[in-house]
């Protein structure tokens, strides 16, 4: 009887404690429309920045950390408005002062992606060479820089919006776009899905002008005051991140994607 009592005196403590304790529940959310990097597939969340985070968050005990996807201009606005508390994939902008920029993810280069009979001339300049064209983008996303958002201002280039790449790319396709400006991996991608459903031919769409080299970001809000265990989350996020990049996990899931 008192070894019955002496063994419930040590492990009631450690029930109880377990019990007390309770991993903090976070919400992330990522754009649902941006494959490779960041998209659904059969309801779930995939790509390269969700495997990445996914790795991440797995090493983070103390979160139950939820990705939710969302539109991407959806997944802005709650960030503004303060409701957020995390974005992927954003790029770095001044004109998004809600959000903390920290340690990339990783790099991403964008370029024009036109019709083969626009660029039977020569057009290596960005956005010079490119004024009179009408020009897809995704909506929502700023890819062409102050000079091209000038002059699409002042009328010397067409803007054409549309939500996810397959949307752009088929107007592309179908001569409705002279030139679809995206991340040219996400671009390459995406053109191989339409081939294999049949939609593209596999020729006709080249590639024009790079634009910029662009880094993903992890995009945090700046309201701690609303997240108490934000700077906890960023430390731990961090540390894992920069593990995963020096001993090369995060070029293993490239890798995955583009081979």
């Amino acid at each position: 009887m008192r070894k019955f009592l002496l063994a419930l005196s040590i492990g009631f403590p450690l029930l109880f404690s377990s019990t007390l304790y309770a991993a903090q529940s976070v919400k992330v959310m990522a754009d649902e429309a941006y494959p490779p990097y960041s998209y659904k597939k059969d309801g779930k969340m995939t790509g390269i920045y969700t495997d990445v985070l996914s790795a991440i968050f797995a090493k983070m005990p103390d979160f139950n950390i939820k990705i939710e996807g969302v539109p991407w201009k959806r997944g802005l606005k709650s960030m503004e408005a303060g409701e957020g508390f995390a974005l992927y994939p954003p790029y770095k902008r001044e004109d998004r002062p809600y959000m903390d920029y920290t340690a990339p993810i990783l790099a991403e280069e964008s370029a024009a992606y036109c019709d083969e009979k626009i660029l039977s001339k020569s057009r290596p300049k960005w956005p010079e060479d490119y004024y009179g064209l009408r020009i897809g983008s995704n909506s929502g996303f700023a890819v062409g820089g102050a000079v091209f958002d000038r002059a699409v201002q002042d009328g010397l280039i067409k803007l054409s919006e549309a939500k996810g790449n397959d949307k752009n790319l088929l107007k592309l396709i179908n001569g409705r776009i002279d030139c679809y400006i995206n991340d040219a991996l996400s671009i390459e991608w995406e053109l191989n899905q339409l081939k294999q459903k049949g939609k593209y031919k596999g020729s006709g769409i080249v590639r024009g002008a790079t634009i910029s080299g662009e880094y993903g970001y992890l995009g945090f809000t700046k309201k701690g005051d609303a997240f108490s265990y934000l700077e906890k989350f960023k430390e731990e996020y961090h540390k894992n991140l920069e593990e995963m990049k020096s001993n090369g996990e995060v070029d293993k899931i490239i890798k995955k994607y583009t081979e």
